[in-house]
């Protein structure tokens, strides 16, 4: 996949998955409750895990684009293995950065059903990774994955980048 068509694919992708999971979704549970607010020092937290949450999200949609040549979705792989960038602190910052984007927002709006709906999600994210993702890019990426694997956790960041096979 050329790198146009990839940062297409990528953007398109972006608004149909994390758009929906982080923000539609989020939107429309909360739609029926207002716009009520927690206390001053949860909202401070929650737009900083929202904003975070949405940097890293960026960051690593961007990584997939132009250091793999591909995108996130799996209908349309990258040509290679992204390893770069916030990648070589936790193997899934995508996942962990629309945790912090839904949780984000239940400290905003003190809305317990969203941190209900970030587990249920966090559940689905961390079953999707082990049955389908992981041997995929086993099967596609072999020893160079398995090394990464070993290497990177999968949902807590390493605080050092990992330096290994890039």
């Amino acid at each position: 996949m050329r790198k146009p068509s990839a940062v297409l694919g990528s953007a398109v992708f972006f608004l149909a998955a994390p758009g929906i999971v982080a923000g539609l979704v989020p939107w429309m549970l909360t739609a029926g409750y207002g716009l009520a607010v927690a206390n001053a020092a949860l909202v401070v937290l929650g737009v900083m895990l929202v904003a975070a949450g949405l940097g890293v999200l960026l960051h690593a949609f961007a990584r997939f684009a132009m250091e793999g040549s591909g995108t996130p979705a799996p209908i349309a792989p990258t040509e290679r293995l992204v390893i770069g960038g916030a990648y070589r602190h936790v193997r899934n910052p995508m996942y962990v950065a629309m945790l912090a984007i839904i949780l984000g927002q239940a400290l905003i709006f003190a809305h317990g059903p969203l941190v209900a709906y970030a587990a249920v999600i966090g559940a689905a994210m961390a079953a999707f990774v082990r049955f389908y993702e992981e041997p995929v890019l086993a099967h596609r990426y072999g020893g160079r994955y398995e090394a990464y694997r070993s290497n990177v956790p999968g949902w807590l960041p390493r605080l050092t980048p990992w330096r290994g096979d890039g």
